[in-house]
């Protein structure tokens, strides 16, 4: 290890646009979008009173869980269309969608950018829900056969989140080799993703490859700063100086 990891509001929604008055327009609307570079497009999904009322925050949920690598989604403040929540806004072009206050619904919208299969997404999402309360219960194996079957399905979006859980549930099984391919994988799918490297990293270092874990954590340290303040972040770096220090005295 040659130095160490050391550790020590949204912007504003653009003019919007008339909310579409029926599914249909939902294609047409983001037709123009499809076009564009998909690093670009934004969702975000107003978790103000009212629009949580209305069950925003699971369409949040929905939205992040079926997601490609290439649209992020993210909460924001009112919309001021609470007569039509849940209400979401597509950025740049500022277009605002309502009605998005079920599951249905919100991959809908989500496939208008990602082209796919709106119901395999939403199965694989319920598979990987399923997986990580078996996580909760320690039920690793249970958990890595319905995250299997999850991968399976080839979602349209959300696919390389469920890597990433595999990797985690195979590193705890002490599948060193599958963990590292999983978290490869999420990487190859989506190259920013913090939490893949995070799970690159616990692979490499189990493994006692400790430069290349080095290199895991200060990439995701790159990407997510904010990660600094983690305390499960900062006990993996002392356990990879921990390692260090054992190998150096043998």
């Amino acid at each position: 290890m040659k130095g160490g990891v050391s550790f020590l509001n949204a912007s504003p929604i653009p003019q919007l646009l008339p909310l579409p008055n029926d599914r249909l327009s939902i294609a047409r609307v983001y037709t123009s979008k499809r076009r564009r570079l998909r690093a670009e497009i934004e969702l975000r999904v107003c978790v103000n009173r009212t629009c949580r009322r209305q069950g925003s925050l699971q369409t949040l949920e929905t939205l992040s869980g079926i997601a490609s690598p290439d649209v992020a989604v993210k909460s924001c403040g009112c919309l001021g269309r609470c007569g039509a929540g849940p209400n979401l806004v597509a950025l740049p072009d500022g277009v605002i969608v309502g009605h998005c206050g079920t599951a249905a619904r919100a991959a809908e919208v989500m496939m208008s950018f990602v082209a796919g299969d709106a119901q395999g997404s939403l199965a694989a999402l319920a598979l990987r829900k399923r997986a990580e309360n078996e996580l909760e219960k320690n039920n690793f194996s249970e958990a890595e056969l319905l995250l299997s079957q999850a991968i399976d399905l080839q979602p349209s979006g959300g696919i390389h989140i469920i890597y990433k859980v595999r990797s985690s549930a195979r590193l705890t099984m002490g599948n060193y080799a599958g963990a590292l391919e999983d978290a490869n994988e999420a990487l190859t799918l989506a190259p920013r993703y913090p939490e893949a490297y995070i799970c690159q990293g616990d692979a490499f270092l189990a493994m006692d490859q400790f430069d290349d874990a080095e290199k895991s954590y200060s990439t995701c340290l790159e990407l997510d700063p904010s990660i600094r303040r983690s305390k499960s972040f900062r006990a993996r770096v002392a356990k990879l100086q921990e390692k260090l220090s054992a190998a150096s005295t043998r």
